[in-house]
């Protein structure tokens, strides 16, 4: 400690001139590059920019590891290290935003360039780009009752980010919350309590609620969701990012305010705003902050506590993901185009929801979409509007079904027709008469895996000879997660969970595992990112002489494997192999089926 008040003095402000020097000093940077840096200095000054993001953005080599620049998170180690601070990375997700916001003033922030990044219950935290001021602790600790001071070192570019971003936020449910008076619409939640002489005067068209939905889906968007949900509670509401196929906090916000932000939405999406008792589907078109367009699917559904609200991301660009991308196999993407380029029949994708059914659909669909054929497709409802289709939304309310939107398009002259979901005998049976009729028909079911949806089939009362006699194959999926780049490391084989995982085929274990470790840029989950896993069942001859009236699941499953089936399991084991996920993520998705009686 003696060495760093030596080497750096209380209260020193870092300059430009003094950081390139002690860079240069440690063999950092070179003097080639200093050079440069001074000369342009004058171009690059800005008494906005912190003297590392001025640096950073120059773009300078990293003569500590060969092939790297000095990047604002580069030098943002460097820094803490010789201020023997922590370093403190910024994630949105786990930050308590009113908490934080609350413990200073923003004009207070901005001045000192500090941000409260913990409220703990004896302690706050505090972060910082210039760790070696000390001029504002005093005045603050006045204000924090007896709380201590923790300092952290903040990365510039987070900081000039996340502070503008922390305040505006929290200064707009701030400024929603006291329109309001009243907490909410009693009709919406069966717990309201009437508090006469009240007014409600929040509307969702106050600025205040259109710049918290504009940050929502601007942040749901940057960091990958692929859900948004926002869930009433009594005395407020919270709002939870599905990524990577689990859910995280990410704010809570008063309960009137989470009212108006769901009218907000609904307006967006075309819904009826007074409508609160009955569930309603509705839809955005909208462009990210890179110019991406994006389509959002809505759904409410009426609660206790009044209505929730989910709003599911479909990102366009999964209709042009590569079967690599998808996490196929070259054997099985070959097997699945096989399937797919037959002139008629039916082919089945299988999983339950949130298993990637849609992605593969849409991304078959659009390689099949040539010039050269009709692509017509009924959906509930249309998850992506894609112009290369003909597609048409299922509507209830007019007695427009499965059944009968299938029945329509018999009458289009379509070559390929993608059913949204055989729910029901009257849409088994419609999608069984066009494949009859030459027709490619590729639909999705709810089974737990391939053989189970032979089973699904008979159990709807479809006659095991036209089942046999019309579906050409079936796809069973799910989404693992793969691990993060920045941090998987190699590790110890568990000998009994890789039996289990593999079990009855007792494959050889790899030579190398790795396992899932946890760092910043996967929020210490040790996951970044899903692939999918599959089990694909062609119907050759022999197995369709095992559908009958009195077929059995695990005969069906017995000569799927015996001609050559990769079980969901073993297709995870694969991948378990090639270093791109674990055994326990494997299991954790992929059931286990017995194939004995």
């Amino acid at each position: 400690m003696a060495q760093a008040i030596e080497l750096f003095p209380a209260d020193m402000r870092i300059e430009l001139p003094w950081l390139l020097e002690r860079l240069l000093r440690e063999s950092i940077i070179s003097e080639e590059d200093v050079t440069l840096c001074r000369a342009s200095q004058g171009d690059q000054r800005d008494d906005k920019l912190h003297p590392i993001q001025v640096l950073a953005r120059l773009n300078v080599d990293n003569l500590s590891n060969k092939g790297t620049s000095l990047s604002a998170k580069v030098l943002t180690t460097w820094l803490a290290s010789k201020a023997q601070q922590p370093e403190f990375q910024i994630d949105p997700l786990k930050m308590n935003i009113p908490a934080i916001t609350g413990v200073m003033s923003y004009a207070f922030a901005q001045r000192h360039q500090i941000l409260a990044t913990e409220v703990g219950p004896d302690y706050v935290e505090i972060g910082s780009t210039q760790p070696f001021l000390k001029a504002w602790e005093p005045d603050l600790k006045q204000t924090l009752k007896g709380k201590g001071i923790r300092r952290v070192v903040l990365n510039p570019e987070d900081y000039a980010r996340y502070s503008v971003e922390f305040y505006n936020l929290a200064r707009s449910v701030s400024g929603a919350h006291k329109h309001e008076q009243s907490g909410g619409s009693g009709a919406a939640n069966f717990e309201q309590l009437l508090e006469l002489g009240k007014l409600s005067s929040l509307e969702a068209n106050d600025q205040h609620v259109v710049s918290i939905v504009d940050w929502l889906l601007q942040y749901a968007f940057e960091q990958r969701a692929s859900d948004i949900h926002l869930e009433p509670r009594r005395d407020s509401g919270r709002v939870r990012f599905r990524i990577d196929g689990v859910l995280h906090d990410v704010n809570e916000f008063p309960a009137n305010v989470m009212v108006a932000v769901s009218s907000r939405i609904k307006i967006l999406g075309r819904m009826n705003v007074a409508e609160k008792r009955r569930p309603q589907d509705g839809r955005i078109k909208t462009r990210t902050p890179a110019g991406s367009e994006v389509e959002l699917r809505l759904a409410t559904l009426p609660t206790a506590f009044g209505e929730k609200l989910v709003m599911r991301i479909f990102d366009p660009d999964v209709l042009l993901r590569s079967y690599q991308e998808m996490g196929l196999s070259r054997d099985d993407y070959q097997k699945w185009l096989n399937l797919v380029h037959q002139t008629s029949g039916i082919v089945l994708v299988t999983g339950p929801t949130g298993s990637g059914k849609t992605t593969t659909l849409y991304s078959t669909l659009k390689q099949l979409a040539t010039p050269e054929v009709n692509v017509c497709t009924v959906e509930d409802p249309i998850e992506m509007v894609e112009p290369s289709f003909n597609q048409m939304q299922v509507q209830n309310n007019i007695e427009l079904d499965f059944a009968s939107g299938l029945r329509a398009l018999m009458r289009q002259d379509p070559d390929i027709i993608m059913v949204g979901e055989i729910r029901d005998l009257e849409t088994a049976n419609m999608a069984i008469q066009a494949a009859l009729t030459g027709h490619m028909v590729i639909s999705t079911l709810h089974t737990n895996d391939a053989p189970a949806a032979v089973t699904r089939l008979l159990d709807l009362g479809v006659p095991p000879y036209l089942v046999a006699s019309t579906v050409l194959g079936i796809m069973a999926q799910r989404l693992v997660r793969t691990f993060c780049p920045h941090c998987k490391q190699e590790g110890p084989l568990n000998e009994e969970a890789w039996a289990s995982l593999t079990k009855p085929w007792k494959s050889a274990p790899p030579e190398k595992v790795f396992h899932a470790k946890g760092c910043i840029e996967c929020r210490e989950t040790g996951y970044l990112g899903r692939s999918g896993v599959y089990e694909i069942l062609p119907f050759t001859e022999t197995f369709k002489r095992q559908i009958g009236q009195n077929c059995n699941i695990v005969n069906l499953r017995k000569q799927a494997y015996k001609e050559g089936m990769l079980s969901l399991r073993l297709s995870g084991a694969q991948k378990v192999a090639a270093g791109l996920t674990s055994i326990e993520e494997v299991m954790r998705v992929a059931p286990a089926f017995s194939i004995h009686n």
